[in-house]
């Protein structure tokens, strides 16, 4: 039996190609930045995102945290939502390595800033306040898709208020991809991009930060300090640069399955569907708390995995075909149809 994993993107096995490229790159010692595919990964990543440089890092919690500490110094602040990862999911890790503050907002249902309240939140130069520095994104957020309207106005509010902008884009190539446009297109609005490779590209490890030569530099200094000076890296930067150059267009597959699995959950009543218009690779179902343990059993047995918790969240990725699609919803309508 097929094991139907949806509780992450982050869940998938390199394939066979991916393996081969693995096994047979180039190496070197990277601190001395002699690591031949490391080097192209981070060439590769610049150029797509239209950054003069790239900086490989072990995860996207580290290269977050590098672009915090790059871009605030002690007693600076960083604006972010509440919900989101570089303040939520990383361990409070711009304060306990930073001494940068946090101010938290709460984000729109669409996972936008009312950028009004961006604005009054944003300090007064006074020695009694922290001083502002950063305000952070995350695209997708929730799986959603940020328009790219909305991101040029944050750009404006950002450059009008002297504030720095960086994207936790994680997932910015299945942005790229439900808006149908070049994953620069996204970047070019932001000082610093952090991108994962491991989120829906397939590959076991690693991200990316792009950003000017300037800062990846100074980002460099803080990876080493973050215990990310690590040597031959080509092997797992083998995974990532193939990720790039094969599994980016491929996303509009996981989305088009998301889709048609949340229309297909969608008409059994007992399930309330969430899957909005910017949505991506992500589907949010509330199910009755008192049919959920059995629910999580009845999946298993049928080699299907979804995430604990009254709001499910269920994610499509290249290891979940059409037909996989079709057996997720067939398994779901058989175990309702029995509860009556």
């Amino acid at each position: 039996m097929k094991k139907l994993d949806l509780r992450s993107d982050t869940v998938t096995r390199p394939t066979q190609k991916m393996l081969a490229a693995m096994s047979t790159a180039e190496v070197g010692d990277d601190v001395y930045s002699e690591d031949a595919t490391t080097n192209r990964l981070e060439e590769k990543g610049a150029e797509i995102l239209g950054k003069e440089a790239a900086l490989f890092c072990s995860s996207g919690t580290q290269s977050n945290l590098a672009a915090l500490l790059t871009h605030c110094g002690r007693g600076d602040e960083y604006i972010v939502g509440q919900q989101a990862h570089t303040y939520k999911y990383e361990g409070g890790g711009a304060a306990v390595f930073g001494s940068i503050q946090p101010q938290p907002l709460d984000l729109q249902k669409d996972g936008t800033f009312d950028l009004n309240m961006v604005e009054q939140h944003i300090k007064a130069d006074d020695f009694h306040f922290a001083r502002s520095r950063l305000l952070c994104l995350e695209n997708t957020h929730g799986g959603l898709a940020l328009p790219q309207k909305y991101l040029r106005d944050c750009h404006t509010c950002a450059r009008k208020n002297n504030l720095r902008l960086h994207l936790d884009g994680a997932r910015l190539f299945n942005a790229a991809r439900k808006w149908n446009v070049p994953p620069r297109t996204i970047a070019d609005f932001f000082d610093s991009v952090s991108i994962c490779l491991s989120k829906g590209l397939g590959a076991p490890i690693g991200s990316l930060l792009c950003g000017d030569s300037d800062f990846i530099a100074e980002a460099r200094r803080w990876r080493k300090v973050l215990g990310g000076g690590m040597r031959q890296t080509g092997y797992i930067a083998a995974a990532g640069l193939y990720a790039l150059e094969n599994n980016i267009t491929r996303l509009s597959e996981d989305q088009h399955n998301a889709e048609a699995l949340a229309r297909r959950l969608a008409q059994i009543d007992e399930i309330d569907v969430r899957y909005d218009d910017n949505q991506t690779n992500m589907i949010f179902l509330s199910i009755p708390e008192a049919k959920l343990a059995a629910l999580h059993v009845f999946l298993r047995q049928h080699g299907i995995i979804m995430a604990q918790g009254t709001k499910v969240r269920l994610v499509t990725h290249l290891e979940i075909n059409k037909q996989d699609v079709d057996t997720i919803a067939q398994t779901f309508q058989t175990f309702f149809s029995r509860q009556h």
